[in-house]
């Protein structure tokens, strides 16, 4: 009785906890370079004096989907995807660097190179500043090169900079409240030569909207279940304190 009712009552607040991690990555499935969130229960025992007859269940966040979304083009210069794994390096609010997939940039107010997020780019040489009046394209290699317009003839390309390009482990990434990667141990990433751009290209979500439906649904009936075991386990104490009246 007593492991039937822990086990019941935990099992139900962490598929709610659960649910709402699937909420999220069914409310992001069209969310321009996200990756899925993937959860996973175990059983904890609970350490006391006596017997160990009672066991907590724990939802457990193992990790994220690495797995590439679907391309989608778009044409625009200012969108770019990644080919295979690698990230963009961004600076986030705090000022720290953190990694992203979401390729669609535009230029800031300030001529600062930015994520439609209003995340600064990290260049290899620090932030990367476009000049007004320019036609920017962006190489393969995040080679970020612009061509003034203001010329009746078209003048030779500038480079300004390159986009900072990383592929550190998936097993050492975190995601932050902010959507964003970073490293477990606080450092930034090395630069990896072999991580390539697309342009005119962003990459999709990789959450597929109908297994996130059915999940919630199995999530909500895996919370009927366990309402039903409580409530079971009420009957049989009332049930056994009426027997313990009899005698």
């Amino acid at each position: 009785m007593d492991r039937l009712i822990y086990t019941a009552a935990t099992g139900a607040r962490h598929l709610l906890e659960q649910q709402a991690t699937t909420s999220n990555n069914l409310a992001n499935a069209t969310t321009t370079g996200f990756r899925a969130q993937l959860d996973s229960f175990r059983a904890v025992p609970v350490v006391a004096d006596g017997l160990p007859t009672r066991t907590f269940v724990v939802d457990n966040t193992v990790g994220s989907d690495f797995r590439q979304g679907a391309m989608q083009t778009t044409g625009r210069p200012l969108d770019v995807a990644l080919r295979g794994d690698g990230f963009i390096a961004v600076q986030s609010a705090d000022g720290s660097e953190a990694y992203t997939r979401n390729g669609s940039l535009k230029v800031s107010e300030n001529g600062l190179l930015q994520t439609a997020a209003g995340l600064t780019l990290v260049g290899e040489n620090g932030p990367i500043a476009i000049p007004p009046d320019a036609q920017v394209a962006i190489g393969s290699d995040g080679t970020v090169s612009a061509i003034d317009t203001t010329q009746t003839q078209p003048g030779p390309s500038n480079v300004l900079g390159r986009i900072k390009l990383v592929n550190p482990e998936t097993r050492g990434l975190v995601r932050g409240d902010d959507g964003l990667f970073r490293q477990q141990s606080g450092l930034p990433a090395d630069v990896d030569q072999g991580v390539r751009l697309v342009d005119g290209t962003l990459e999709g979500s990789n959450v597929n909207a109908i297994d996130a439906m059915v999940n919630m649904i199995s999530l909500a009936r895996s919370f009927e279940t366990q309402m039903s075991l409580l409530k079971n386990a009420e009957n049989n104490a009332a049930k056994a304190t009426q027997i313990l009246a009899l005698n």
